[in-house]
């Protein structure tokens, strides 16, 4: 049978091609209009730059050194929204951001250009009072109700202080909000396909041209090519967007995608409580040390050029050396290679405004709509992670004027529960299942929420959960991963479904992929 006699009939209103969070998020918006939505992804959800980012909805306190006002009201007004929909995987965080008078702008920051000219006795310093005046602006800037303002700190007799060098005696604190940013697309994915959109993993869109107004699309999986039908395109591709619109769609994209690194760091744990820190290098640049799934500490990120999206990214001994070095500088214990357990790194598909810096690219995002094929396609340049909602509906608003936003404080899967009743879940769960031990509770609210009920069932005993792999991961929990949240193969279940990886031996990564390739070649 030929690909085009395989065509379905029945047009869907949108095809999305990327499973990332910004194509996600608009599968989801869509489905919960009443559209027709298929979204297609060739490898797994949040398989590329959505899995690798410094997992934070924050305003982008830096942001506003380059007058970036509207994308930081915008962010700052989403970490809220967003909090309050998935309150299992998002969670308010308190960040010190130590001062020094030694702190220093990176040169080419519109602000540092500016008081270059009226204020050059500073000579690239960035004074404290304006951080303080940052900070007042990201607190009411996006209309804050929860999360608590900017309070001073003095370093010099409490816990946030003693991990750091004495030199820092004064800090500033701030609110953002942590997110498992591989969760969130899964779940925004799921929430699609609830809503009816059909998701499909490992489906390669491999051509689309228009016919008659329509765009027919060609897909190919393991099972071989199939046409489908849409009214309209999305190019949600990410770091492939420029190659989809001109090598599949066969036109000409209204602006040019900038490839830019991002490198992370994971080390032992350095500190001992629960807040993250901000830290400002001499270079201008800022870096996180970001408390991470109970046992480490995350550091990012780096800003590089990248020049090909199909060059998997990793973080070079450069960056990683770079990282360890600028926390160095920081914390009385100095951090090596030999403290890092693990590095990722992601290609952050920026819109190209033409900066020379990779630093200084914009993160703001670009929509643009494209009839000439003679059926429209939406193209997504750049974007992040916060704003990933608020993108969805300006894309709606593209593709589908008349019908409404709905999204906004709309909880996603597991997340139907208040902010502060976290605690009393994790109670919940250790009293209806005694088994389970604090820290194993606590993962499972904060990976599942109010849904991990739905797959420990009537379990008793840790037995009655199947073949336990290891740090708390059971045979019940990866049969609920690949038959609800399209995991396909162990590195899915391990480094985006969860972050297990880091916890599990060799031996028990073996026996999980063993167990993974059997439930595959049974499905």
């Amino acid at each position: 049978m030929t690909p085009s006699s395989q065509c379905v009939e029945s047009p869907a209103d949108i095809l999305v091609i990327g499973g990332g969070i910004n194509g996600c998020g608009i599968a989801r918006d869509a489905a919960g209009r009443g559209l027709r939505v298929v979204l297609a992804e060739k490898g797994d959800l949040a398989g590329a730059t959505s899995s690798a980012s410094t997992k934070l909805f924050h305003g982008g306190l830096r942001y506003l050194e380059y007058f970036e006002l509207r994308l930081v009201r915008e962010a700052l007004a989403e970490r809220e929204i967003l909090l309050r929909a998935m309150p299992h995987i998002a969670r308010p965080m308190r960040f010190v951001l130590p001062y020094h008078p030694s702190m220093r702008f990176d040169a080419e920051t519109p602000v540092s250009r500016l008081l270059g000219l009226v204020m050059p006795w500073l000579r690239g310093r960035r004074p404290a009072w304006l951080i303080r005046l940052g900070l007042f602006l990201y607190d009411h800037l996006g209309g804050r109700e929860i999360l608590p303002g900017t309070s001073r700190l003095d370093l010099r007799a409490t816990p946030e202080g003693a991990p750091l060098q004495p030199r820092f005696e004064t800090a500033y604190e701030y609110s953002d909000c942590w997110v498992d940013d591989a969760r969130l697309v899964v779940l925004n994915a799921r929430d699609a396909a609830a809503r009816g959109a059909t998701i499909l993993t490992r489906t390669e869109v491999t051509d689309a041209h228009a016919e008659g107004g329509l765009w027919v699309v060609t897909l190919r999986d393991a099972s071989g090519s199939r046409q489908i039908r849409a009214r309209h395109l999305v190019n949600a591709a990410g770091p492939w967007a420029e190659r989809v619109a001109r090598g599949i769609a066969h036109a000409e994209p209204e602006g040019h995608v900038r490839l830019v690194r991002g490198s992370h760091i994971v080390t032992r744990r350095l500190f001992d409580h629960d807040k993250a820190y901000f830290l400002q290098g001499t270079d201008g640049r800022i870096i996180f040390a970001i408390p991470y799934e109970d046992d480490f500490t995350l550091i990012g990120t780096t800003d590089a050029d990248h020049a090909d999206p199909d060059t998997p990214p990793r973080c070079t001994e450069d960056e990683r050396d770079y990282l360890c070095a600028f926390a160095s500088a920081y914390f009385r214990t100095p951090v090596t290679a030999d403290d890092v357990v693990w590095s990722y790194a992601g290609v952050r598909p920026l819109y190209d405004d033409g900066t020379r810096s990779a630093t200084a690219a914009t993160r703001d995002y670009r929509l643009s709509l494209d009839t000439g094929a003679g059926a429209p396609m939406l193209t997504v340049f750049g974007g992040k992670i916060t704003t990933y909602r608020r993108l969805a509906e300006a894309a709606l608003a593209r593709l589908a004027p008349g019908t409404r936003a709905w999204t906004a404080g709309v909880p996603l899967p597991g997340g139907d529960f208040a902010i502060e009743d976290g605690p009393a879940l994790i109670a919940g769960l250790r009293a209806d299942y005694p088994f389970l031990t604090e820290a194993w509770a606590r993962r499972l609210q904060r990976t599942y929420g109010t849904e991990a009920r739905a797959w420990l069932g009537a379990a008793r005993t840790v037995a009655d959960l199947g073949q336990a792999f290891g740090a708390t991961l059971t045979e019940a929990e990866v049969r609920w991963l690949m038959t609800r949240e399209y995991a396909t193969r162990t590195e899915d279940i391990l480094w985006r479904r969860t972050k297990l990886g880091l916890h599990l031996s060799a031996e028990q990564t073996a026996s999980l992929a063993a167990f993974v390739e059997g439930l595959s070649a049974a499905a």
